[in-house]
């Protein structure tokens, strides 16, 4: 019988990303588009062709979570999202009990869908609702209102979906802080396991920063520009205090910055993210983090069809040259050990819980302090940071200006 050593094996989380949807949130700047059926199945049989092709690097590997993201990956069918998991079982060593996040939109979702999720091993959702006021999301550019995701919530929880995350945004055009107290609550009342709550960013190629961008600021001072206003800096900040406060008395405790959960209902996906497991990305444009190189595979739609598409260079259909996958990783970037260290303290302080400073002394050879003894006193002076039992953590206030203490890192 081997020993117990041997068959240890390392852990991997698993994110797949679909790039399409109905139509593009006027927010957005994922790498994401409407598509057909056709456009659909053809990414599915290429992303099973990468999955295939990335199973030999990974035989040491145990795939601990896996993150079905886009997009949105709601859209495909029940057969294709099937063929899907089929593939990524059969290629990959999946733990007892993976946890297994789909990310699905109200207006996308069928009982049959649910059903096949269900069969194919998906046991977490994560629905985009981003508010219970129409208007809102009719600003926002999203394809359903509140019915809609209440219809497509009672279906997740009837086809016996137990863990279900529901994302919110907050500052919204318009949004004020009575109307974002009502979507916390109403959303709340519903009981999910996980709420995420993230204020809304103004990303450039966004619909969003030609209006509320630079440009789009200049043109409402003129006039010449008919939306409603983002929330000033006192509401959006009396927004942002109001979740925490408010999540609580329903019972969420806030583990992440922007992520609140009922106990032992933390997404331990994302916890990866955030304690820089390995993660491998599978699909377009999709990041990995494998040992100490970071990378991501192509945005280019073409080039990676083409890659994994089954098709030889003369065109004729046939087994890919999967040797040839590593034409469409791209930035590929080995981590120093300073680069290591701050993406160990910026990330892990996204944690409520912070960091451990046994754990950074175990990994980097070296006290805490030695490497960030200046920024960790000047920050608890601010008092921004806070340490006991062994863990550096932010304070409330240092929660509130989090990209502050940040920097101080990089």
């Amino acid at each position: 019988m081997c020993s117990n050593w041997m068959m240890i094996k390392k852990e991997l989380e698993l994110y797949v990303h679909i790039p399409f949807c109905v139509r593009k949130c006027a927010y957005c700047d994922f790498p994401s588009f409407p598509s057909g059926e056709a456009e659909r199945k053809a990414y599915v049989d290429a992303l099973i062709q990468e999955i295939q092709s990335r199973k030999d690097n990974f035989t040491d590997y145990r795939v601990t979570t896996v993150f079905l993201g886009g997009g949105t990956p709601s859209v495909l069918d029940g057969e294709d999202t099937a063929r899907l998991f089929d593939a990524i079982y059969e290629n990959f060593d999946l733990e007892g009990n993976p946890e297994i996040t789909m990310e699905v939109n109200p207006g996308t979702v069928t009982k049959e869908k649910m059903e096949a999720w269900k069969t194919s091993g998906i046991n977490r959702l994560s629905i985009g609702l981003q508010s219970v006021n129409d208007d809102e999301l009719k600003m926002l550019g999203r394809i359903h209102t509140y019915r809609e995701f209440l219809e497509t919530y009672s279906l997740a929880r009837d086809a016996g979906f137990e863990n279900i995350n529901i994302d919110l945004i907050s500052a919204i055009p318009g949004q004020t802080l009575k109307s974002w107290e009502r979507t916390l609550c109403t959303v709340a009342e519903l009981a999910p396991e996980h709420l995420s709550a993230y204020s809304l960013i103004i990303e450039e190629g966004t619909p969003f920063y030609e209006w509320y961008g630079e440009n789009g600021q200049e043109q409402q001072r003129r006039g010449s520009a008919d939306l409603p206003p983002l929330p000033g800096e006192e509401e959006d900040r009396a927004i942002y205090e109001r979740t925490a406060v408010l999540l609580e008395q329903y019972g969420y405790h806030r583990y992440e910055i922007s992520n609140y959960a009922r106990p032992g209902y933390e997404c331990r996906h994302n916890l990866g993210y955030w304690e820089r497991k390995e993660y491998l990305g599978l699909g377009l444009g999709a990041s990995s983090l494998i040992r100490e190189d970071r990378f991501h595979n192509t945005a280019d739609m073409k080039k990676y069809m083409s890659a994994f598409s089954g098709r030889n260079p003369d065109g004729h259909t046939g087994k890919p040259d999967i040797a040839e996958h590593p034409a469409v990783l791209e930035g590929i970037e080995h981590l120093s050990r300073e680069e290591q260290m701050s993406e160990f303290m910026i990330l892990g302080l996204r944690k409520t819980e912070g960091i451990s400073t046994e754990e950074f002394r175990s990994l980097y050879g070296k006290e805490i302090t030695e490497a960030y003894g200046t920024q960790i006193s000047r920050f608890k002076k601010e008092g921004l940071l806070t340490e006991e039992h062994g863990r550096l953590r932010l304070t409330p206030r240092g929660i509130d200006i989090s990209n502050y203490v940040f920097c101080g890192f990089i």
